[in-house]
């Protein structure tokens, strides 16, 4: 048999509370106290956002520029110091030290375009030329020549600063010796009145030359040659004959 005092308290919360009313304060009790809980003894507790956990404590980051000298302690807050020589640290931190400038290596195709500061890392830029393979927070760490067209190609599309220089072959009937932008058609020679001394191929253009008229060049070159052939048989045969006439001095008197 109940109590009266069991009775008494079924009596009340049925009264003033419903079964769900109950299960609800019950919920709210049990988180209370696992926050009470997470803050008394820190096991959940996450520092702030500009804050870093050492140990027990949450100790204010220090500002890009600076780097970590001394941490915090109960008692003392962060002690920062300034980044000095080639370093620099470009975020709030809690380094102990400063990170080394970036340096623009001209054999890696980069250079210089904005200097090393305290709170700032060195920006590279492509060299004249070249284009990036390793960009890196608005700058570049490496790069490469751009790719020079052969002759019998032409250049499609020029290199810039992040693509490459993209070659295409020259089709039949043109030329290129690497440096157009497109490959010009041969010279016609047969159009112009002129002779094909040599045919055009993907690197070079037609080679062209004057007409000759074959049959006339060929008799006026026989012709003179008979001309000197018949000049030198006269010379020979009037030589022979002077040779032949024998020299008669003046008859002697008796």
């Amino acid at each position: 048999m109940e109590s009266e005092s069991q009775i008494l308290s079924s009596v009340i919360y049925g009264y003033f509370f419903s079964p769900e009313d109950v299960h609800s304060m019950l919920i709210l009790l049990q988180t209370y106290l696992i926050i009470l809980l997470c803050v008394n003894y820190n096991p959940c507790y996450a520092c702030g956002q500009a804050e870093y956990k050492m140990g027990d404590e949450c100790c204010s980051m220090c500002n890009p520029g600076s780097y970590v000298n001394r941490h915090c302690t109960a008692w003392t807050s962060t002690s920062c110091a300034p980044c000095i020589g080639s370093t620099f640290n470009d975020q709030p931190n809690d380094l102990e030290q400063c990170s080394p400038c970036t340096v623009c290596d001209g054999d890696c195709g980069v250079k210089t375009v904005r200097a090393c500061t305290p709170s700032s890392d060195t920006v590279c830029g492509v060299l004249e030329g070249h284009y990036c393979i390793i960009p890196y927070k608005g700058g570049c760490r490496a790069a490469h020549k751009h790719t020079a067209c052969k002759p019998g190609q032409f250049i499609k599309q020029p290199g810039i600063e992040y693509t490459d220089t993209v070659c295409e072959d020259c089709s039949d009937n043109s030329y290129s010796d690497g440096s157009f932008t497109s490959c010009k058609p041969h010279t016609d020679c047969e159009s112009r009145g002129l002779l094909t001394v040599k045919a055009g191929d993907q690197v070079a253009d037609s080679e062209c030359g004057e007409k000759s008229n074959t049959a006339l060049t060929v008799m006026i070159a026989a012709t003179i040659i008979i001309i000197i052939i018949i000049i030198i048989a006269v010379t020979a045969v009037r030589y022979r004959r002077r040779k032949k006439i024998p020299e008669h001095g003046p008859t002697p008197r008796r």
